[in-house]
């Protein structure tokens, strides 16, 4: 019997636990240390960190800074990215359910955003795009705020009136309208009625 999705909504601070909790940093702690034959007091000898702060660590019950993890990586010679990465899989197959995204403005200190985007892919770590949820506010079209980024870009409009303003001309998508564009030209977005038009964003790197 299939099992239903939950969904039950993270709050940001359980999102960002969960994500860091599934690089394992802990696991591979405490793997580095044994391979190495430490223990916590000798291992807490070689980082200048204490043997209490490294089995918390070890036993995830801390998150690590950044610069604890460098000094425990120049410790055992390698780079801090072993702790983000995991060499022995390389899955494309990953989930993000409803509940786990986060809602984001366009610009963290603007006032007005022109649009808030949800990551659609956040779980996976090596992309070969970028796949958003956006809403887009209504606005005046001189008020349209125009930008550029590498690579290509394509929308797909779910619901309301969305107005893409390209190379100075604006064009009018409807609900099942989809547009596909060279990222690295001057552009903007608005939704064309009272409320916001939302629509499934793609954006790719640049072709070399």
């Amino acid at each position: 019997m299939l099992k239903k999705p939950s969904t039950s909504l993270e709050s940001g601070s359980e999102t960002v636990q969960r994500v860091l909790a599934s690089y394992e940093i802990s696991r591979k702690l405490r793997q580095l240390r044994l391979k190495s034959k430490l223990g916590l007091v000798e291992m807490g000898r070689h980082t200048g960190l204490s043997a209490s702060m490294l089995s918390q660590l070890e036993n995830g019950k801390m998150i690590p800074t950044l610069p604890t993890l460098a000094r425990i990586a120049m410790v055992f010679d390698i780079g801090v990215d072993y702790f983000f990465t995991d060499r022995t899989r390389n899955s494309l197959f990953a989930v993000v359910r409803a509940g786990q995204r986060m809602r984001f403005p366009d610009r963290a200190d603007a006032p007005n955003p022109a649009y808030f985007f949800e990551c659609l892919a956040f779980s996976s770590q090596e992309k070969s795009l970028r796949a958003y949820l956006a809403d887009f506010q209504p606005r005046a079209p001189e008020g349209v705020t125009e930008h550029v980024h590498d690579g290509a870009e394509f929308i797909h409009v779910l619901a309301g009136g969305l107005a893409i303003r390209y190379l100075d001309q604006e064009t009018i998508l409807d609900a099942g309208d989809s547009v596909y564009f060279d990222s690295s030209q001057p552009h903007g977005y608005r939704s064309t009625g009272p409320e916001l038009a939302r629509a499934i964003v793609i954006t790719t790197p640049p072709r070399l």
